[in-house]
Order: structure tokens, then C-alpha cells, then sequence
């Protein structure tokens, strides 16, 4: 299969329309049809169902489209860190959210300073689950993630810290008073609804709470009393005036990973895990971590 077959088809697969597709490839509908017929033929089996009113996505088609973001990733992968290395310019592009994980990433920085091949790292500040975005088609060689909320199906990784999550409240709500709270307690708030993040395409999904594109505008939303957000505890340490936190035990802890493509062999990306990883053996405490609030809830529940 080329390149351009499979693109043609991730169009069709994203906008189940022909017409939109081809609009999207900036080419005529005709040609798409037949590429995609043509693609169907070779693999002997049929991808799209089509109707006089509507096309979908058949078994054997979900399995291409997943497997050809892959392949188109890794294309554009390949393009951009072959372009950044022809620069001759030494160093390492680490993707990470914007507003989380602060302290370990700034100790992680300082550590891996000090080694004697350090090179420079330049931070790609992303926006929410952008990391796994860039890490994927190249813009990042080396990227700090989140499970369960980021993928990291696909990377090497290993893992740095787990962490309990707490629910951040505007300052006066009546729950910010709470020793701690349940996850049905807060995820269905009627005074308060989840907020919504943008899909890859810039699209919102349904819902009544508000639209967030960042974590600075999450904060001003929930101080305002529009909406609240369950994120890890390391959250607390960089919060803005007006808002407050309550322990969720029962939420599912999040694992912040350090990830990277399997295929690399950056000696820059080598160190900077070696080092990762070193220091996450040190913030390990004997305990095994967490914090004592969210112990003390996790034993009220049990």
C-alpha cells in the first residue's frame, strides 16, 4: 500500500462522506471512489459499507484506519526528525503538559543538566492530550504522560510516579469543606458539570458543561463556578486563588510515565529516561507514596 492510498482512506474513514473527503484531499470525488475501491480489491476485503444515505466503517475498515494513523504517523515522524537533524543542531524535544507535573519535571531538567553529555532540551508546553499527539507524528522525541488518561500504546515507557487525585471545587463550595469525596460525588454535580475538552479536530462533544482549551482557563472557569475537574494531587502546588481540593480515593490513580518511541536510538532521549528514571527511584518514599490525605479516605472507604 502507498502512502497516499492510505490517506485517501483515513479521509473517507474520518468524514464517512465521499464528498467531504475529497473536499478535505482537495481532489475530485471520482478519483477518491476508485482508489478506494482499488484498495479493497488488493486487500480482498470490503472496508466501507455504503448506502444511498450513509457510509460506515466495517470491521476490517476499523482495523485499517487505526493501523493507518499509525503508518501516517510514523511517515511524518520520520520527515520531521530527519529535517531537525539535518539542522545539525544537538538536542531533545520533550512534550509535557502545560501547568502539570511541575516540580518533576523542574527536577528531572535540573538533574539531567548536570550530566556531562547533556544536551539542551527544548519544552513543547501542550495543551490536554496533545502529548501523545506529538510524541507520535515526530514534533516531540520524548514526552511525559499521564495513564489513565493519555495512550501509551505504542511507546516505550517507564514509570515515574503514581499519585492519588483530588477534585478541584471554587473556594465556599458546599463539598470544599469535605475530608474527602467519592468520584459519583463529583462527576455528576449538577451546579457544577464536567467541562469540555476539544476533540483532535477542534470539535466539542455534546454536554452542558463549558468548553476548556487549557488548564489556565480550566482554573478561571471553576473559580467562577462554572465547572470543577478531578487532576492528580501534584495539582495542588499550582493552583490560582479562589479554588480548593478534596481527596477522591476511589478515583483511579494516575501514573505519570515517561515515553518514547520504540524505534529511537537517540543517545540525547537515552539519557534523559536514564535520568528520569533514577530520579523516580529517589521521590519513591518507603510508604510508596500518596498522600495522607487520600490514605486516610482510602481507609474510611475500605
Amino acid at each position: 500500500m502507498e502512502t497516499r492510498e492510505l490517506r485517501y482512506f483515513v479521509a473517507v474513514a474520518e468524514e464517512l462522506h465521499f464528498g467531504r473527503a475529497a473536499e478535505r484531499l482537495g481532489i475530485a470525488q471520482p478519483p477518491l471512489s476508485r482508489a478506494i475501491r482499488q484498495l479493497e480489491r488488493r486487500l480482498g476485503a470490503q472496508l466501507l459499507e455504503r448506502s444511498s444515505r450513509a457510509v460506515t466503517l466495517t470491521e476490517p475498515g476499523s482495523v485499517l484506519l487505526r493501523e493507518a494513523r499509525a503508518v501516517l504517523d510514523a511517515v511524518e515522524a520520520a520527515e520531521r526528525r530527519t529535517r531537525r537533524a539535518a539542522t545539525g543542531r544537538a538536542g531533545v524535544v520533550l512534550a509535557t503538559k502545560a501547568g502539570a507535573t511541575s516540580e518533576l519535571l523542574a527536577e528531572l531538567l535540573d538533574a539531567y543538566a548536570a550530566e556531562p553529555d547533556a544536551v539542551p532540551v527544548d519544552l513543547l508546553l501542550c495543551g490536554i492530550g496533545e502529548q501523545e499527539r506529538v510524541l507520535r507524528d515526530g514534533r516531540a522525541d520524548v514526552a511525559l504522560l499521564h495513564r489513565p488518561f493519555d495512550s501509551t500504546a505504542g511507546f516505550d515507557t517507564e514509570e515515574l510516579r503514581t499519585e492519588g487525585q483530588v477534585v478541584i471545587l471554587p473556594a465556599g463550595h458546599p463539598l470544599g469543606g469535605r475530608d474527602w469525596l467519592r468520584a459519583a460525588d463529583v462527576t455528576h454535580l449538577p451546579d457544577l458539570p464536567m467541562p469540555r475538552w476539544p476533540r483532535p479536530d477542534g470539535t466539542y462533544p455534546d454536554g452542558l458543561g463549558p468548553q476548556a482549551r487549557d488548564h489556565a482557563q480550566l482554573q478561571q472557569l471553576i473559580a467562577l463556578g462554572r465547572t470543577c475537574w478531578m487532576a492528580p494531587e501534584s495539582s495542588r502546588t499550582h493552583l490560582r486563588d479562589g479554588l480548593t481540593t478534596v481527596p477522591v480515593p476511589d478515583a483511579p490513580p494516575v501514573t505519570t510515565v515517561i515515553a518514547w518511541p520504540p524505534h529511537s536510538r537517540s543517545r540525547a532521549v537515552a539519557g534523559l529516561v536514564r535520568v528520569a528514571t533514577r530520579l523516580a527511584a529517589r521521590l519513591v518514599a518507603p510508604s510508596g507514596g500518596g498522600h495522607a490525605g487520600v490514605d486516610d479516605a482510602a481507609d474510611a472507604l475500605a
